[in-house]
């Protein structure tokens, strides 16, 4: 009779409590599981987002100084021509650059300028064509300025997003001294704006980036020094 009680008690299995607790355990381990797995996905994707930011405002930067080094000096803008070829109007800033080597022959305007954009101040960049005569340089030039305050359809689409910016300010170095560009220090008699020999660069970058807050850069003519 003994034997056949412990015979019984091997063979009866787990009680609904066992089963209950069981399935408990199984679901809190899920879950805690789950908890990780997502942490771990978010913290990912926050750190891709990050080096998208750096990568993109590092991008940005390079083109900055790079449309600048390849600036047009005003005597080369065309024999007899009063063109300036950089201009800053306090919304936009527009420059006369050689084009890229395999872009063709011709010059191409470019501006920089911060705008709303789907509600976020967005630091952009905008690129004509190719141009090969005056009349087009001109054309672009003036669609360049539109472009900053309301672009149209086939502007919008030649503009590229760099970062999301809060404000952003410029400055001229001239007459040994860091300047706002619209004051009539560098204006020429003729009215032409002669070239500065440096421009500063503020960005105030938007909160919630890889990189925020206030950054600084500052472009030099070459052969130019400046004392800070």
């Amino acid at each position: 009779m003994r034997a056949r009680s412990l015979v019984w008690r091997r063979l009866r299995g787990f009680t609904l409590i066992e089963l209950l607790v069981a399935v408990g355990l199984l679901a809190l381990m899920a879950a805690l599981s789950w908890r990780g797995l997502d942490g771990m996905t978010r913290a990912q994707t926050q750190m891709h987002q990050y080096s998208d930011d750096v990568m993109a405002l590092q991008a940005g930067l390079g083109q900055w100084g790079a449309d600048l080094d390849a600036l047009v000096k005003p005597s080369d803008a065309g024999p007899g021509d009063k063109f300036s070829t950089l201009d800053w109007d306090g919304r936009a800033l527009r420059m006369l650059r050689r084009g890229a080597a395999d872009a063709g022959a011709g010059l191409i305007v470019v501006a920089w300028s911060r705008r709303v954009v789907d509600g976020v101040g967005q630091w952009l960049r905008w690129q004509s064509p190719p141009l090969q005569t005056r009349a087009e340089r001109d054309l672009a030039w003036q669609r360049a300025a539109q472009w900053a305050q309301n672009p149209i359809a086939d502007d919008a689409k030649r503009e590229v997003r760099v970062a999301a910016l809060d404000q952003w300010q410029i400055f001229y170095y001239r007459n040994d001294a860091w300047s706002n560009p619209l004051s009539s220090a560098g204006v020429a008699s003729d009215g032409k704006i002669d070239m500065p020999d440096g421009i500063r660069l503020v960005l105030i970058l938007s909160a919630g980036q890889a990189i925020s807050g206030t950054v600084t850069r500052d472009w030099l003519r070459p052969g130019v020094g400046i004392a800070k």
